[in-house]
C-alpha cells in the first residue's frame, strides 16, 4: 500500500488534524446552530465532538431530503416473507408518519431528553418509533424484540423511561412469539413504573391491554397534530443501546446527535460507496447496532433507499432468500453476518440457486459482526463475482473501524484481514505491558485517544464503568477487548476476544486461526475453536465443527483430517487433537458464537446462558457432544 494512496492521505490527515478533517465532513449536514468547537477536549479522556452545535437528527434523515427533490424517492422498504408482505415508504411518507408518531409521543408527555424504550419486531412501526424519538429529542432504547423479561426489566430500570412503544408479537419460522406478556412481566420486575406504553397490535397475535396503561398504535394517532423538530444540542444523546449478553448492570452505550449524524453520513460514502437514490440493504435486526446505524440513520442520513426484511438468510422459503431480496429491490450495497453466510453455504454449498436471480445491480458485499474465516471469503466471492469486504467494529464504535474504504480507494483484498484502519481511528497493538508489539505479532487492539465521532460518549448514567471497561487498562487509549495484530501493510487482523486467545504450554495462540484452518475443509460450513483446561499444558484447544449439507463420510475421517490440517499449517506448538462434529453451534441472536459459554461447559464451570440466546437447546446440545469426549465432567 502507497504511503501516498488515496487512503493513505485521508487516514493521515485525520489523525493530524481531526478538527480540521471532521468540520470539512460536517458540512454535509444541515445545523440550526454551528459549533464553537469541533473537538472539545478539555474533560479529557471524556471527549465530545461539536460541542456548542445544534441541529436535528430526524430533520437530517427525512425533512432534509424531503425539502431536497427526494420526497417521491422510496425511503423504506419493509420485505417480509414472514408475513408475505413487501411495502414501500417514500421520504415524505415516512417523514409524514414519523411526524405523526412523534405528536402521539407528545400528547402521551415524552419530552426532550426523556427516554423511550422500543421493544419491537422488525417492522416500519419500529423505524418510525426510534426516528420519532429523534424528532422530538426523545433518548430512545431498542430492546430486541423477544427478550427476556427479566433482562428486558434490567434496561427499564436502568434506563428509566416514561413510556415504552411495543408490538403485540414477532414472528418467526413456524412460531408467533407473543411479546406483550414479556413485556408485562418485565413491567412487573421493573422497579421503575413507566406509565404509558403504545402497543401496536398485529394481525397475527392480538395482545390484552391493560386499561389505564396501554394505549392501542392507532389509537394514540387519533387527532394528533404532527411534531415539528426539535433542536437539540449535538452532544445530547440521540440513544442508548445495551451490549448483548451483559449480566448485572447493563452497558449503556451512549450515542449523541452530532458526532452520530457526521460519523454516520461519512462511513455510508467513504467506508460503503453508498450513493444518494441507491438501495442499501442491511440484514440486521434494530435491536442491534447494525440495525441502529445502518438499516435506520445511516441509509437515510445519506439519501439512500433502506430494506427493513422481517425474515431469515435460509429457511424464508429457502438459501435463495437474500438473492431475491437483492434482485427484487435492485440493492447495489449489501450488508450482512458472516454467520448468515455461512448458513447459506451450508444448505447450498454450490450456489446454485444464485443463478435463478437478476444480481446485475449488485455492486458489494459487506460482512461484519464476527470474524469472517477466509473460505467463506472466497467462497462469496466466487459465487457472487462482487468485491467482498470483510471489515470490523463494535456497538461501542457504532461504525466500521476497519474496513476497506471503497468510497475512497479499493485496496487489495486479504483473506482473513479486517483490511485497514477506516479514516479518524487510531488502531494500535500493545502487550499486557501497554508497550507496541512488532508487526504480525498477536496482542490487545486499542484504539489511540480521541476516538472519532459518532463513537460511544460514555455509558448511560455510568461514567465510571465506562471508564473502567474502556480506559483504565491502557491510558490515553480505547480497550476493543479484541486480540489480533497488524501486518506490515498496516492491515488489522482481528483473531479472537481477548479471552479467546489461549495459553498452551507457555505459547499464547489465536483460537482464530485454527477456526480459519478447519473452515477451509471442503466439507465444514462453520466452526468454532474454543480453549479447555489442561493439568499439564494449562489449555488445549478443542475444535466443534459444523458439517455442510449432504455429507455422509465418518466423522472420525473428517477429524483426523482436520487435526493434521492444524498441524501441518500452525504446527505441533498448537497441540490440535481433537474435534467433534455438533448439528449446529449455541450463538447469540445477532449470530455471535458463545465461545465462552461453551468453554466453561467444557471445563465443568458455572454458567448463565446469554440471555441474547437463539436456542437455549442449542447448549445442551454441545454438552452432550462434550460428555461423549469425556470433557464437562471435570475429569481433564
Amino acid at each position: 500500500m502507497s504511503s501516498t494512496s488515496r487512503y493513505a492521505d485521508s487516514h493521515r490527515r485525520s489523525l493530524q488534524d481531526p478538527a480540521g478533517f471532521w468540520a470539512e465532513v460536517a458540512e454535509a449536514i444541515h445545523w440550526d446552530r454551528r459549533w464553537d468547537e469541533v473537538l472539545d477536549d478539555s474533560a479529557a479522556p471524556m471527549y465530545r465532538w461539536f460541542a456548542g452545535g445544534r441541529l436535528n437528527t430526524c430533520y437530517n434523515a427525512l425533512d432534509r431530503h424531503v425539502e431536497g427533490g427526494r420526497a417521491d424517492q422510496p425511503a423504506l422498504i419493509y420485505d417480509s416473507p414472514l408475513t408475505g408482505t413487501v411495502a414501500s415508504f417514500s421520504y415524505r411518507e415516512l417523514r409524514d408518519r414519523v411526524a405523526l408518531l412523534a405528536g402521539a409521543l407528545q400528547q402521551q408527555g415524552v419530552k426532550a431528553g426523556d427516554r423511550v424504550v422500543i421493544y419491537m419486531p422488525m417492522v416500519p412501526e419500529a423505524v418510525m418509533a426510534m426516528l420519532a424519538c429523534a424528532r422530538i429529542g426523545a433518548v430512545h432504547s431498542v430492546v430486541f424484540g423477544g427478550f427476556a423479561a427479566p433482562e428486558l426489566a434490567k434496561r427499564i430500570d436502568d434506563a428509566a423511561p416514561v413510556l415504552v412503544v411495543s408490538a403485540s408479537c414477532g414472528i418467526e419460522p413456524g412460531r408467533v412469539i407473543a411479546y406483550k406478556p414479556l413485556l408485562d412481566h418485565a413491567l412487573e420486575l421493573a422497579a421503575h413504573k413507566v406509565k404509558r406504553c403504545i402497543v401496536l397490535q398485529r394481525p397475527q397475535c392480538l395482545a390484552t391491554l391493560v386499561a389505564g396503561r396501554d394505549v392501542e398504535w392507532n389509537a394514540a394517532l387519533a387527532g394528533v397534530k404532527p411534531a415539528p423538530c426539535v433542536s437539540v444540542a449535538a452532544t445530547d444523546p440521540l440513544y442508548i443501546l445495551y451490549t448483548s449478553g451483559t449480566t448485572g448492570k447493563p452497558k449503556g452505550v451512549v450515542r449523541d446527535n452530532g458526532g452520530h449524524a457526521v460519523a454516520l453520513y461519512y462511513s455510508m460514502q467513504a467506508v460503503f460507496d453508498a450513493r444518494p437514490g441507491e438501495v442499501y440493504w442491511a440484514a440486521s435486526d434494530v435491536g442491534w447496532v447494525v440495525g441502529h446505524s445502518y438499516i435506520v440513520y445511516g441509509p437515510l442520513l445519506r439519501g439512500c433507499t433502506t430494506i427493513l426484511y422481517e425474515g431469515k438468510p435460509v429457511g424464508t422459503p429457502d438459501a435463495g432468500a437474500f438473492w431475491r431480496v437483492i434482485a427484487q429491490h435492485g440493492v447495489s450495497t449489501f450488508f450482512t453476518a458472516p454467520t448468515a453466510f455461512r448458513a447459506i453455504k451450508k444448505e447450498d454449498p454450490r450456489g446454485e440457486l444464485i443463478g435463478g436471480y437478476d444480481l446485475s445491480r449488485f455492486r458489494a458485499l459487506y460482512l461484519a459482526g464476527e470474524r469472517c474465516d477466509p473460505d467463506t471469503i472466497h467462497w462469496a466471492q466466487d459465487k457472487l463475482k462482487v468485491p467482498v469486504v470483510d471489515h470490523w467494529w463494535q456497538t461501542e464504535t457504532g461504525w466500521p473501524v476497519a474496513a476497506n474504504c471503497r468510497g475512497i480507494q479499493e485496496l487489495p483484498v486479504k483473506p482473513g484481514s479486517a483490511s485497514v484502519p477506516v479514516p479518524g481511528y487510531d488502531v494500535q497493538v500493545l502487550d499486557n505491558d501497554g508497550h507496541p508489539v512488532p508487526a504480525d505479532t498477536i496482542g490487545n487492539i486499542v484504539i489511540k485517544l480521541p476516538l472519532p465521532p459518532g463513537t460511544l460518549a460514555t455509558m448511560w448514567h455510568n461514567e465510571a464503568g465506562y471508564r473502567e471497561h474502556y480506559l483504565t487498562r491502557y491510558p490515553g487509549y480505547y480497550l476493543s477487548g479484541d486480540a489480533g495484530y497488524l501486518d506490515g501493510d498496516g492491515y488489522v487482523w482481528i483473531m479472537s476476544r481477548i479471552d479467546d486467545i489461549i495459553n498452551v504450554a507457555g505459547h499464547r495462540l489465536s483460537t482464530g486461526a485454527m477456526e480459519e484452518v478447519l473452515a477451509a475443509h471442503p466439507d465444514v460450513a462453520e466452526c468454532a475453536v474454543i480453549g479447555v483446561a489442561d493439568q499439564l499444558k494449562g489449555q488445549l484447544p478443542l475444535g466443534l465443527v459444523v458439517l455442510k449439507a449432504g455429507v455422509q463420510r465418518p466423522h472420525e475421517d473428517i477429524v483426523q483430517e482436520l487435526v493434521g490440517r492444524v498441524r501441518e499449517q500452525i504446527g505441533a506448538v498448537a497441540c490440535f487433537k481433537q474435534a467433534v462434529v455438533v448439528q449446529r453451534l449455541p450463538k447469540t441472536r445477532s449470530g455471535k458464537v458463545l465461545r465462552s459459554t461453551m468453554r466453561s461447559i467444557a471445563d465443568s464451570q458455572p454458567y448463565n446462558a446469554p440471555a441474547t440466546i437463539d436456542d437455549p437447546k442449542a447448549l445442551d446440545e454441545i454438552g452432550s457432544a462434550l460428555k461423549g469426549l469425556g470433557y464437562a465432567l471435570g475429569n481433564l
